[in-house]
């Protein structure tokens, strides 16, 4: 019989531990809830707040260039004044106040992931960039070699004849009027455009068929710095996708962010500009597909790359939707990516390496 109640004491304690057990968990399950969706509005918040604050930096930036163009055009000068950039510079202030870009194509298309990679050949120095004609069907390769001082680009017949090449001994050396800056540079159209190396950052626009200089213009940004951190040199990284040419640029203005325009192939005329949220820092390279750019940065594993930030001029991919594409571990950063929309290939410039990746795409989702 003592036995009996005994067991029948035990039996009670296990059932007041295991109520009081199960009471625990669900208050703990309570409050992890609680803590997840303050989690949530915060982050809800930050990203409101992030938005309202650059859209304000926007107007405040766009009121102080009407304030600046209303006092040239108060008192007449003494000296003449170039018609035309004045003319450029309120077109850019009237592009600015868009709510919406007006897309040219009805290009929709996105990364979804990295299909395949080849590593051509070596040769040159560790940073510079090569790429075809971007906007018209042709086998051409242009090469730049080197980042400063340089004035001579290589053009091979294709790429086979560039990756048989001893060097750039099967290459046909064109001669630049101006040596260039950095490795923003890119073929559109039969045009190789290019920043001139110095302080004033003349993008020129030179005719590869006739080799003279098409036209040239002085960028409009004020304080500019490199666009990406571990590109230094780059200060102005010029992109072309099926929309056209757009110009890949930062000032110290944006808080160390990174900057996209729309520029007009014809004339260099920047059409319309955007802050955007991808930072600098870690920043290697960017490039552009259907109106979206995407900015490459490195991991902490060394020679790994990922894509890390997205912007989209027509607001229908964000960071949060693209999905996140790493580059195959190879031997350092990337100095130059350009896209080529007419295959769907990047072309890398990786320590020297000249490699070709392959995307896989999909379309953006409507909003």
């Amino acid at each position: 019989m003592r036995g009996l109640l005994l067991l029948l004491f035990l039996a009670s304690l296990l059932f007041l531990a295991g109520a009081q057990t199960q009471a625990l968990m669900d208050y703990l399950e309570r409050r992890l809830l609680a803590i997840e969706d303050r989690i949530s509005t915060w982050h809800e918040q930050t990203n409101r707040y992030a938005t309202e604050l650059r859209e304000f930096k926007q107007q405040m930036r766009m009121e102080r260039e009407m304030d600046y163009l209303e006092t040239q055009n108060g008192a007449q000068p003494c000296v003449d004044v170039d018609d035309k950039l004045v003319e450029h510079e309120v077109t850019v202030v009237k592009e600015k106040n868009r709510a919406k870009y007006a897309k040219l194509t009805d290009c929709r298309d996105m990364i979804s992931s990295i299909k395949a990679m080849k590593i051509l050949k070596r040769v040159g120095g560790a940073k510079g960039m090569w790429t075809k004609d971007t906007g018209r069907s042709s086998a051409k390769v242009y090469i730049f070699n080197g980042t400063s001082g340089e004035d001579t680009l290589y053009e091979f017949s294709s790429v086979r004849d560039f990756t048989a090449s001893t060097g750039m001994s099967r290459g046909k050396p064109v001669q630049l009027p101006f040596p260039w800056g950095g490795t923003g540079h890119t073929i559109y159209n039969g045009y190789a455009y290019y920043v001139r190396e110095g302080a004033e950052f003349q993008v020129i626009k030179y005719d590869l068929q006739n080799g003279t200089v098409a036209d040239s213009a002085v960028f409009p940004a004020r304080d500019q710095v490199p666009v990406y951190a571990l590109t230094p040199e780059t200060y102005i990284d010029l992109a072309a996708d099926e929309e056209g040419l757009w110009a890949i640029y930062a000032t110290r203005e944006n808080e160390n962010a990174i900057c996209l325009a729309k520029v007009d192939p014809e004339t260099l005329d920047v059409e319309q500009t955007w802050d955007t949220p991808c930072p600098r820092e870690g920043a290697e390279a960017a490039f552009v597909i259907c109106g979206t750019m995407y900015v490459v940065y490195n991991t902490r594993q060394a020679s790994r790359s990922r894509v890390q930030c997205v912007f989209d001029v027509g607001e229908m991919v964000t960071s949060d939707d693209a999905p996140l594409v790493y580059f195959p571990k190879r031997y350092g950063a990337h100095s130059s990516l350009k896209y080529n929309p007419l295959e769907q290939l990047v072309y890398a410039w990786d320590d020297g390496y000249q490699i070709l990746y392959k995307l896989a795409m999909k379309k953006k989702l409507e909003v």
